[in-house]
């Protein structure tokens, strides 16, 4: 995820609002799912037409405030979840007729501000980069995994290049001192080769802790699949991507059900196969020059919508073996438990011993 910057802190930039709008078309009444609900740019937007419903869900405990003062206006419209967007199918929809499913892959500015977040590089606390509902932190990753899982995760969620050089700085200071977001900073602009940078140099390895911390890559693939098990015939999911490994990940569902015929399981023997997307647009929809010129931050978010053209909702896809070799990158986590579990269980037995 990239953030969903606002220059103005006082006004909030749903990207690509209008493109949305005209998409989903809430004009003509509906319920529609906002995964991100964030500041809930996209859900007031969507409320502002009558006959309309939005269900809402943020792993975010922050954005349930905002969620409040929506709930207080749109009383018997509107439903706030505090849970991960893969978690979709967990929700009540029965007798819900889903038009639509957003998704906003983007950061608020009062998240990146947000000094308890750790999640900009311009920050002087700690790593942090937790977004809720999490079992770790930055902290841990840097402070804990070995130099092979370090390299990988900066190669493979930050397109790093310096990605050995990097790892092996972290693992010699860690030894010496706290890293903290300014020491990281240091550290990775002494690893770098001393060219001109287009971006901040720790741009792409903040990038890598943010998604590795948040495991994005797997809520994306289960939110994906999730959602499109809940959505019915003639629904539509929209995806706003800000980098280019969530757009691979997006463009390949997509495409792979709109191209590659399915059929659920539960179907009789001889059951025809059918295309379950529809994809209007080949390319994705990019932000207007004005815009950009109105929230920079939103020069590279990418837009894709699918239409599900049947009511399959047990189908079958091959995105998990697609990209196993990110979800593996993100099962690390589970070393991160074992060493914060054996850490509680030792401290525990000191503490007895002790007392």
């Amino acid at each position: 995820m990239i953030a969903t910057i606002i220059p103005n802190k006082k006004k909030h930039y749903s990207v690509l609002l209008d493109e949305i709008i005209s998409i989903i078309t809430p004009q003509y009444g509906g319920t529609f799912i906002d995964c991100t609900f964030g500041q809930g740019g996209y859900t007031k937007k969507i409320l502002e037409f009558p006959n309309t419903k939005v269900i809402s869900l943020d792993r975010d405990k922050d954005s349930e405030k905002i969620a409040l003062e929506i709930k207080k206006k749109f009383k018997n419209r509107f439903i706030f979840n505090n849970k991960k967007f893969s978690e979709i199918n967990t929700l009540d929809l029965k007798n819900q007729k889903i038009k639509g499913i957003i998704f906003d892959l983007g950061y608020s500015y009062t998240q990146i501000k947000n000094v308890n977040k750790g999640l900009s590089f311009s920050s002087n606390g700690e790593l942090d980069m937790k977004m809720g509902l999490n079992n770790f932190s930055a902290k841990d990753v840097i402070s804990k995994l070995d130099k092979k899982d370090l390299e990988k995760i900066f190669r493979y969620f930050g397109d790093e290049k310096d990605y050995k050089r990097i790892a092996y700085k972290i693992i010699k200071d860690r030894k010496i001192k706290n890293i903290d977001i300014p020491t990281l900073v240091k550290i990775i602009d002494s690893s770098k080769k001393k060219n001109y940078y287009k971006t901040h140099v720790a741009t792409k390895v903040f990038q890598a802790l943010r998604i590795f911390v948040n495991k994005e890559i797997t809520e994306l693939i289960y939110g994906l699949i999730n959602a499109t098990k809940v959505l019915k015939k003639n629904g539509i999911i929209i995806v706003v991507s800000f980098h280019s490994l969530e757009d691979k990940i997006v463009k390949y569902f997509f495409k792979s059900l709109s191209e590659n015929k399915s059929v659920s399981r539960y179907m009789p023997k001889g059951q025809e196969k059918k295309n379950l997307f529809k994809i209007i647009n080949k390319k994705p929809i990019i932000p207007s020059n004005k815009e950009i010129k109105e929230n920079i931050s939103s020069r590279s978010a990418k837009l894709r919508f699918a239409i599900k053209q049947e009511d399959l909702n047990d189908f079958e896809t091959d995105i998990l073996n697609k990209f196993k070799y990110l979800i593996d990158i993100e099962s690390y986590s589970k070393k991160l438990w074992r060493i914060n579990h054996f850490f509680w269980i030792n401290n525990f037995i000191i503490f007895i011993l002790i007392y």
